[in-house]
């Protein structure tokens, strides 16, 4: 596996914020993190994409060429093995472990730190794909300069991992017809609680410069966040208590987003298992001015989490409502992802008390 090194030479003034060979460094402040202080998932993801971004777009760039921009395509499952919180340092490090001609995969790992004993946890691997996209001609993919493996196995299971990628981004496009009507202010005296009607919720937000690229289009980091925020409200909504993200399935960015678009962030209950909940969540996005007719589906994933006490231990959560049949079918695909996370967690974990 390689490390892309380089000094990137800027740090963000009140965010704490360096990137340096291939690391980032920042404090978690309190406006990063709930009323428990647990930092958000949607921060943690913000911080793990452009550690991604940053290293891509390095790489890209690193041979002479047409000048490029790495833009994130795909987050893979990503568990939140321990929750972040203010005042500790997050540190995450980021690695190129495969090329393919048009794409970059990354993983990246983050730690936390408790700056006054100075001892470290795991709290997230991630493993993310990006393509590189020409400054010049945003509709244009420009070539990426390979990179040297240190045994031939880890090329070919860089190339299964590229081609599941591909098969499974084709394979979420099926969904993508489907439109759900935002909620930003809905009546929850007329809803039964615990339905899916009664925690769902939807953001809107103007893209604006600060969100954008240099090519004017929106980070994924960004989006994600916005994603987290939505599908965090609706878990809290559902369980009236404390709640931290978990894991997030595959995160697909299908289409680009532009600076002036209005994105409509939308989430659902799909699943309720005995200690979780999923959450689907849309982003829709259309232009403020011109065919505002014309929206489109841009990304879609699903989140995971998990209801906490006030000493944050895990409590039961609200078993889902169910009030029609296509969310009686989009229970049991919910509950198919659930059993299949289950046996691949009880498979890793037998693996490793075997070693």
């Amino acid at each position: 596996m390689m490390r892309v090194l380089g000094l990137l030479g800027i740090a963000r003034v009140g965010v704490h914020l360096l990137f340096l060979n291939g690391k980032e460094i920042r404090i978690m402040r309190p406006d990063d993190a709930n009323i428990a202080g647990n930092v958000h998932g949607g921060t943690i993801l913000k911080m793990i994409e452009e550690a991604g971004a940053i290293i891509s777009t390095r790489h890209c760039n690193s041979q002479s060429g047409e000048k490029c921009i790495a833009a994130l395509a795909r987050v893979e499952r990503t568990d939140f093995l321990s929750p972040m919180c203010i005042g500790e340092v997050g540190h995450v490090s980021a690695e190129i472990s495969y090329t393919s001609k048009h794409s970059v995969e990354v993983q990246v790992n983050v730690m936390a730190e408790n700056i006054l004993t100075g001892s470290k946890r795991v709290t997230n691997r991630a493993a993310l794909w990006y393509v590189p996209l020409s400054l010049t001609n945003v509709d244009k993919i420009t070539e990426v300069p390979p990179i040297q493996y240190e045994k031939p196995e880890q090329e070919m299971e860089g190339r299964k991992r590229y081609e599941n990628q591909k098969l499974e981004r084709l394979e979420t496009k099926e969904r993508n017809g489907e439109y759900i009507v935002p909620v930003v202010n809905p009546n929850r005296q007329n809803k039964e609680p615990y339905t899916v009607g009664y925690s769902q919720s939807s953001l809107i937000h103007l893209v604006g410069p600060s969100d954008c690229t240099l090519h004017g289009y929106v980070h994924g980091g960004v989006t994600m966040k916005l994603m987290d925020e939505v599908a965090g409200i609706v878990a809290a909504r559902h369980c009236k208590t404390n709640i931290v993200t978990a894991s997030v399935d595959a995160i697909n960015f299908h289409r680009k987003i532009q600076k002036g678009c209005i994105i409509t962030v939308s989430g659902r209950m799909t699943f309720t298992s005995n200690k979780s909940m999923e959450i689907e969540v849309f982003v829709d996005a259309g232009m403020l001015v011109g065919d505002t007719e014309d929206q489109y589906r841009a990304v879609s994933a699903f989140f995971t989490y998990v209801s906490l006490s006030k000493d944050a231990k895990p409590l039961p959560v609200p078993q889902l409502v169910i009030e029609t049949e296509e969310e009686k079918k989009r229970f049991e695909e919910g509950k198919g992802r659930y059993l299949q996370t289950k046996a691949k967690r009880q498979m890793n974990t037998q693996s490793l008390t075997q070693q």
